[in-house]
Parts: structure tokens; sequence; C-alpha cells
């Protein structure tokens, strides 16, 4: 059969899931239509944004974590969000998110190897508005996205 890995894992990782409505029907005793009506509302009235699937990075050639931290200028023509929004964009960012305290940004970071990884770190630091970045890679994940590993 095709191996199609490569076309399938960023549709998974976009929302291209669906919930298990027969398991959930199982675990809840409901019957799989009340499961089905009730999603359907949460999904509706935004409560449910998306699903995606938890992969095991290392098998897909994004073993390396990162958490980087990031200070913007605060100069006039430096929208914080707007930089935040142009990160995010980036296919190896998995979350930003705007904190407090003494750093502007906190984005989370996939990528294949460290390599790849100062390549990425480098092109955060060419950003207009972006100042200044500490990064922190992760030796092990312990949890992610809800699940023990």
């Amino acid at each position: 059969m095709k191996n199609i890995d490569k076309v399938v894992i960023p549709m998974l990782k976009t929302g291209y899931c669906a919930p298990k409505i027969a398991g959930l029907a199982k675990a809840t005793g409901e019957p799989a239509a009340t499961i089905h009506y009730n999603i359907k509302r949460m999904e509706k009235g935004g409560l449910i944004k998306g699903y995606k699937a938890v992969f095991d990075y290392s098998k897909i050639d994004e073993g390396v974590c990162a958490y980087i931290l990031i200070n913007l200028s605060y100069d006039e023509d430096v929208n914080h969000e707007q930089v935040s929004k142009k990160l995010s964009s980036m296919p190896q960012v998995e979350s930003v998110d705007i904190i407090s305290g003494e750093w502007d940004a906190l984005i989370k970071v996939r990528a294949k190897n460290l390599d790849e990884f100062y390549e990425f770190e480098s092109s955060v630091l060419n950003n207009k508005g972006v100042s200044k970045v500490m990064s922190m890679i992760s030796l092990k994940q312990m949890k992610t996205e809800f699940m023990l590993q």
C-alpha cells in the first residue's frame, strides 16, 4: 500500500480528526445520537475549536521541542499581536502565547534536529519587532497534549 504519511500528518496536525463517538457513547452509557448531537452543539457554540492527532514527534522527524521567550520592541510602529500572528504562521511553531512578566511572548517550536532549530531561531530574530530571545530545549516531555508519555 502507498505510504502517504507526508501528506496526512500535516492534515492531522491542523484538524482533520474526529471524535470517537462510539467510544464516548460506550464510556458514558449514552446513545451515540446523543453524543453526536452534543458534540455538534459544542462545535457550533465555539466550545470545541477543532481536533488533532497526538503524535510521537520523534517518529515524524520533529524530535526537537523547544520554547522560546521573546521580548518585543516598544517602537510605535510595532504591534505585538501582529508580530505574534506572524510567528504563529511559521510551520515549526506549535503555539504562541502573549505573556506577562519580563518577556512578552512564549512560543513552542518543533524541529527535526538542532540545526533546523538554530535556523528557525535565527529567522525569529530577523523579524521586525523582535528585540531579544531566550531558548530552552525540552530534554524529555513527560506529558503533552493531555497524554502522559
